[in-house]
């Protein structure tokens, strides 16, 4: 099976379910990922001036970059480059940090620092964006997930939600119960109030 996940290095509850689903569902399920983008910069509009404003376009700037590398480095490649800006921006606190350092860590290419200003990455990062708020709806956020259900209908869903990777059998259950739900068409949504904030758990070790 292949899923497709919808990614803004951002969001930090993309990341804990971006963990989750690393960490625990795809050891234990026959199951790929493939990373895509979507722009909260886009998405939200943010104003000049506000405190979201410079860390969206910062990011926005990142996921440019990860389309240049899924151009020559592929979906391996972009999964790369989306761990390394998470782990720093989750787990480091750093919000904006230089772009070349977190090639050099995973290994890529400094060519692709030219991306992160180049305006011309945009209308591919509109079309992944496009693709998936068609399947989702425009009232969603992000986590942002899609795939091919049983009868053979692409669906795609806003979650899972989580604040904290669940215990392994737990959360194997929950990722089971998700797959079933997108075989149904009149499954729309299932939601509580959060009563806590995300934690993105131990620093992950180096990709």
């Amino acid at each position: 099976m292949n899923v497709e996940f919808w990614v803004d290095p951002a969001c930090p509850f993309c990341w804990v379910t971006a963990r989750w689903v690393v960490d625990d569902v795809q050891p234990h399920r026959d199951v790929d990922f493939t990373w895509r983008p979507i722009s909260l910069f886009f998405k939200n509009n943010p104003e000049p001036g506000t405190p979201y404003y410079d860390v969206s376009v910062f990011t926005h700037g990142l996921l440019r970059m990860m389309e240049s590398i899924r151009k020559t480095d592929g979906n391996e490649g972009a999964f790369k480059f989306y761990w390394e800006t998470g782990t720093r921006i989750h787990h480091d606190e750093t919000r904006i940090f230089d772009p070349a350092e977190a090639l050099e860590a995973v290994g890529l290419s400094s060519d692709h620092l030219a991306a992160f200003d180049d305006e011309s990455w945009d209308a591919t990062i509109r079309a992944s964006m496009d693709e998936v708020l068609a399947l989702a709806g425009e009232d969603v956020g992000t986590p942002l997930i899609a795939t091919t259900n049983s009868d053979g209908v692409k669906n795609g869903y806003f979650g899972p939600v989580i604040t904290r990777s669940p215990e392994l059998q737990k959360g194997l259950a929950m990722w089971d119960s998700l797959i079933t739900m997108m075989d149904v068409e009149s499954f729309f949504e299932l939601k509580r109030t959060r009563t806590e904030a995300p934690d993105p758990g131990a620093r992950p070790s180096s990709t």
